[in-house]
C-alpha cells in the first residue's frame, strides 16, 4: 500500500517537484561551473544529501503511514487502557482517524473539532490539505482558546498528528489549558506527533524543523498541569503521549 505517501506528495508536490528538478540539472550546471575540485566535490555531496533526504522522507512516510499500524488507530484503545464515555478528537482540517474512532468507540458520545486558524497556520501545505481533503466525518469549527465544550464533560481528548500546527508557545498553552478545563476526572489526553529530533531529521532533513521538540512539548504539558503517564513510539517517526491530569 501507498496511500499515506501518494497523499504526503499530493500535499506537498511543489517541494517534492523543485527538488526533484533540481536534483536532476544540478550535476550538469555543476560540470560547466570554473569550481576547483574540493569545491566541486562539495557541491556534488550537498546534491547527493538532498536526493537521500527526498528519498528518505518518502520512505520514512511510507513507514509511518502505510507500513506501520499508526493509520489503523487500533492503538488508541490499547494505550487508553479504558473505553470513554465521551471523547473529542481535535484537528485542523486533515481528519483520518474519526471513523475508526467511532467504531473503536462505538456507542460512546464524540465530538469532532476542526481548529484552522489561518493566522497561526500558515503553511502552504495545510493549506493544499484542507482543500484537497475528503473527510468521512464533518467536523465542528472551534476556536481553540475557547472549545465549545462544558468543564469537564469528556473522558478523552485525542490531537493526532495535529497538534504540530500549533506554532507557538501561547497558542500550545491556550489549546492544552482548554483540554485541562473540559477533562473529567480521570481523563486523558492522546498527543501523537513526529518530533524534532534524530530520526525525523535523518528522513526528513531540514523539514524536521516543522516538528517540535521532545522538550516543547513536555513543557506545553507540564504549563498547563499535565503529566505523561505513558509515553511510547510507533517507529521511530511518531511518538505518542498520554497525559492525565497532575495536581
Amino acid at each position: 500500500m501507498t496511500r499515506g505517501v501518494r497523499q504526503i506528495v499530493r500535499f506537498n508536490w511543489p517541494f517534492y517537484a523543485g527538488a526533484i528538478a533540481a536534483i536532476a540539472t544540478a550535476p550538469l550546471v555543476i560540470q560547466r561551473m570554473p569550481l576547483a575540485a574540493g569545491a566541486r566535490a562539495a557541491l556534488y555531496a550537498a546534491v547527493a544529501l538532498a536526493a537521500f533526504w527526498v528519498a528518505g522522507s518518502l520512505v520514512a512516510s511510507w513507514i509511518v503511514y502505510d507500513s506501520s499500524g499508526l493509520m489503523r488507530w487500533t492503538w488508541i484503545g490499547r494505550a487508553l487502557g479504558w473505553r470513554p464515555g465521551a471523547w473529542i478528537n481535535i484537528h485542523a482540517g486533515l481528519d483520518e482517524s474519526t471513523p475508526a474512532l467511532r467504531t473503536l468507540f462505538s456507542g460512546t458520545r464524540g465530538r469532532v473539532f476542526d481548529i484552522f486558524d489561518p493566522s497561526e497556520m500558515t503553511e502552504p501545505s495545510i493549506a493544499r490539505a484542507r482543500r484537497l481533503a475528503r473527510n468521512a466525518v464533518a467536523p465542528e469549527i472551534a476556536d481553540y482558546h475557547c472549545l465549545p465544550v462544558p468543564t469537564g464533560d469528556v473522558d478523552t481528548a485525542l490531537l493526532l498528528l495535529s497538534a504540530h500546527e500549533l506554532r507557538t508557545d501561547r497558542a500550545r498553552a491556550a489549546l492544552f489549558g482548554e483540554l485541562r478545563r473540559v477533562l473529567g476526572p480521570g481523563g486523558r489526553v492522546v498527543v501523537a506527533e513526529h518530533l524534532r529530533d534524530w530520526a525525523n531529521f535523518l528522513a526528513f532533513g531540514p523539514g524536521f524543523l516543522h516538528f517540535h521538540s521532545r522538550r516543547v512539548w513536555t513543557r506545553a504539558f507540564a504549563n498547563a498541569r499535565f503529566a505523561i503517564q505513558s509515553e511510547f513510539p510507533i517507529t521511530p517517526f511518531v511518538r505518542v503521549f498520554v497525559l492525565r491530569r497532575s495536581s
